[in-house]
């Protein structure tokens, strides 16, 4: 019995054996490759899986690559796997270039790979220059007219400057300055208008695309619009605030009045009020003169007279006035 079931174990073991074989080392990956011409021993593939690299992904593109007719070494793609690049991608872009007789290394391409720049897409804009187009970029002219222009900038990557290279964001940064500033040094709105291939000229001839990763090979102005008149709206606000300045210095001027009429008002009261305390004083002054005997009683009466006869002459004056007040009305 045991002898039975001895050639049945043999076997079972054989094909796990022959499973694990298989799915630890890329037999079919490793055919795959000789029928393409790619020379590449199969303790290779084992060694890729010890060091943790997907065979795949460096086998199909060194296969493509060998197709393409470039010379590229396993360890090469290798490395770039494991320095967390894209393999596939930098084949892809190394293929491009060679097609569009673009010279482009191996190792600037993954150092661009690795930068986070997509490569493939850099090479592709090489050979199609990209159009980027700006939003409206306002700016005032000298008469104070505010003018609106949008452009469209036609770039190509720049290989070279990809690694270290400003990006699209700074073109349009840089684009958008020279608009702004080729308006406003231009002495009137109407001179844009009649002439925008001046931005184009004026904003090319800066070098704007200095440091960065794009060549600008053109820049098209789309569309001009008029936008608002800012020199008339300064001028109004300007207007503004001065009348705002006079009422406040004129509010300050009343205040002033007003409190100078108050502390007149508040003088002559007091003046009166010490008028009626010296008044108050005069009977009292009189009553002790007689007490004393410095004034008799003929005296007295002599004084009663004097202030009857004064407030008689009063009464006569201010009729005599209402006569003549009158007197105008009488003759209509």
């Amino acid at each position: 019995m045991e002898f039975e079931l001895f050639p049945l174990i043999i076997v079972a073991v054989i094909i796990i054996a022959i499973a694990i074989l298989f799915t630890f080392v890329p037999v079919a990956l490793w055919i795959s490759a000789l029928a393409a011409g790619v020379r590449i021993s199969i303790f290779t593939l084992i060694g890729m899986r010890l060091r943790r690299v997907v065979p795949r992904m460096v086998i199909n593109p060194l296969i493509k690559a060998h197709k393409a007719g470039l010379d590229l070494q396993t360890n090469q793609l290798e490395s770039h796997y494991l320095a967390g690049g894209n393999v596939d991608r930098v084949v892809n872009a190394l293929i491009a270039a060679h097609r569009a007789n673009i010279e482009l290394s191996f190792e600037r391409c993954a150092a661009i790979d690795l930068a986070g720049r997509d490569v493939l897409d850099a090479v592709q804009m090489s050979v199609n220059p990209k159009v980027i187009e700006t939003p409206f970029i306002a700016g005032v002219a000298m008469d104070g007219i505010e003018v609106k222009a949008k452009a469209r900038i036609t770039v190509r990557a720049n290989i070279d400057r990809l690694v270290g290279g400003a990006g699209e964001d700074t073109v349009i940064a840089r684009v958008g300055e020279g608009v702004v500033s080729t308006i406003g040094s231009s002495k009137s709105h109407g001179d844009v208008l009649e002439n925008p291939d001046l931005i184009s000229q004026n904003v090319l001839s800066k070098g704007l695309d200095a440091g960065t990763a794009f060549e600008i090979l053109s820049i098209d102005i789309a569309d001009v619009d008029i936008g608002k008149n800012i020199g008339a709206i300064l001028q109004t606000d300007q207007a503004e605030a001065d009348k705002n300045i006079a009422q406040a210095k004129a509010e300050e001027r009343r205040a002033m009045a007003v409190a100078q009429e108050q502390e007149n008002i508040a003088k002559v009261e007091e003046m009166r009020a010490r008028v009626v305390e010296a008044e108050a004083e005069v009977p009292r002054a009189l009553a002790e003169a007689l007490r004393s005997g410095n004034m008799g009683v003929m005296d007295y009466m002599n004084y009663q007279n004097i202030l009857a006869d004064t407030d008689m002459r009063d009464m006569i004056s201010k009729l005599n006035k209402d006569d003549s007040d009158d007197s105008p009305d009488e003759h209509k």
